[in-house]
């Protein structure tokens, strides 16, 4: 993406400093979340980010079933899609750069009305049956939607930046803030597309999606003062080369987990139950998000060992043919996945140089994109040759990888 104009080579304004944290009410302490959301700001700026978070479970799915069911091919509407996720990584990063740069709602407002008015014009080529060729460029025009997650962690680095202990809670209701969007993003864009109207789920995503990040942006006492000049520090890709192909190897356990699931619960003909059985990883690592936050911090060695040994359960599961052995062991597997993202995250925070944390986040969730979309293609051909049991082995061949990468010796950074 482009940007240009005045405004935007503006220094932005000093924003204030982070209010300190309250004292304990006396009698009884407070617990490490009340503690969290008495921070002047947190409550307002946390409202707006979780309204413009949900539609991010909710574009994708909206966009196939709408595409599928209007233009009767499943085929364009995985190619569409594709292409969106294929653009998004590449513009993504520079979208982030942007905001360190001139701050978050100079950038953010522009960039998210660019990629609302992208998903409105998708839905009126779909709904005209203007040329399959406006709909990949609709769809890539969403590309610019700024990664809101990485705002919000930016806004609690900067308020939390001499408290590590209150950093890590923030962290972990990040990653279960992610979860449970993701687990409600799709039950509502479904429901939307099937009981209402085939557009209603991108049209609602795009509404959501646009009021949350005014909100979110209209907080200007918590946002991250701007760096304002060209940052002098290397690209954040240098120092979070390894760690990126860690992020990629876990994006590959999300991709081929669940389209290995949804190949598995269809072949035992409960392919309608496919979205509440996955919904039970989720469910399981937004729950030990919220624990992990309470907790002393973890190794990023002890969560991938966690991660590769939980990932080898729905494996063995499968291979005794039960389902509900089958939504066990996903419960369980999903428990291992926000604590590692959360303490990789915190590795991202401490290596990226300063002023580029935003980008930083961006390449790691760029990452994880990356090897979501390898994991679901690969996937698909194991279960299209060797059947959806074998399939299984992947997610658990990823997680082992991202415990060599996680644990192999690192050199002191220069």
């Amino acid at each position: 993406m482009t940007v240009t104009g005045t405004t935007l080579v503006l220094a932005a304004p000093a924003t204030p400093g982070p209010a300190p944290a309250p004292a304990p009410a006396r009698g009884r302490a407070a617990g490490p979340y009340r503690r969290l959301f008495a921070l002047p700001g947190t409550r307002a700026f946390t409202a707006g980010n979780l309204l413009a978070r949900l539609p991010m479970g909710m574009f994708g799915i909206s966009a196939v079933m709408m595409i599928a069911g209007q233009r009767g091919s499943y085929a364009l509407a995985g190619a569409v899609t594709a292409t969106g996720m294929a653009a998004t990584a590449l513009v993504a990063p520079w979208t982030a750069r942007l905001v360190d740069r001139h701050g978050q709602a100079r950038i953010a407002v522009p960039a998210t009305l660019i990629a609302v008015l992208g998903s409105l014009a998708l839905v009126v080529c779909v709904r005209t049956e203007a040329p399959a060729w406006t709909l990949f460029a609709s769809y890539a025009a969403t590309a610019t939607t700024p990664n809101i997650g990485g705002m919000s962690r930016a806004r609690w680095t900067h308020l939390l930046r001499d408290s590590p202990a209150s950093h890590h809670t923030a962290m972990s209701f990040e990653q279960a803030a992610d979860e449970l969007c993701y687990l409600l993003g799709p039950v509502l864009a479904a429901f939307l597309c099937t009981a209402v109207f085939p557009e209603a789920g991108t049209l609602a995503g795009a509404f959501l999606f646009l009021t949350g990040m005014l909100v979110f942006t209209a907080q200007r006492s918590t946002q991250p003062p701007a760096t304002g000049a060209a940052p002098r520090q290397g690209s954040p890709l240098r120092a979070l080369g390894p760690l990126l192909a860690l992020f990629g190897c876990l994006g590959l356990v999300f991709g081929s987990m669940e389209v290995t699931s949804i190949a598995f619960l269809d072949a035992a003909g409960l392919g309608a139950a496919s979205g509440l059985v996955l919904a039970l990883q989720a469910a399981g690592s937004c729950a030990a998000g919220l624990l992990y936050g309470t907790l002393r911090p973890r190794t990023l060695r002890t969560c991938v060992c966690a991660l590769a040994a939980l990932m080898a359960l729905p494996w063995a599961a499968a291979a005794t043919g039960s389902v509900p052995a089958l939504a066990g062991a996903l419960l369980l597997a999903g428990m291992a996945t926000a604590p590692t993202m959360v303490t990789a995250m915190s590795r991202v925070h401490a290596l990226t140089p300063t002023g580029r944390l935003n980008e930083g986040m961006t390449l790691a969730v760029t990452a994880i994109l990356t090897g979501i979309a390898l994991g679901s293609a690969t996937a698909g051909t194991l279960i299209d040759h060797l059947g959806p049991t074998t399939a299984y082995a992947l997610p658990a061949a990823a997680a082992l990888l991202a415990l060599l990468i996680g644990t192999a010796p690192r050199h002191p950074s220069r």
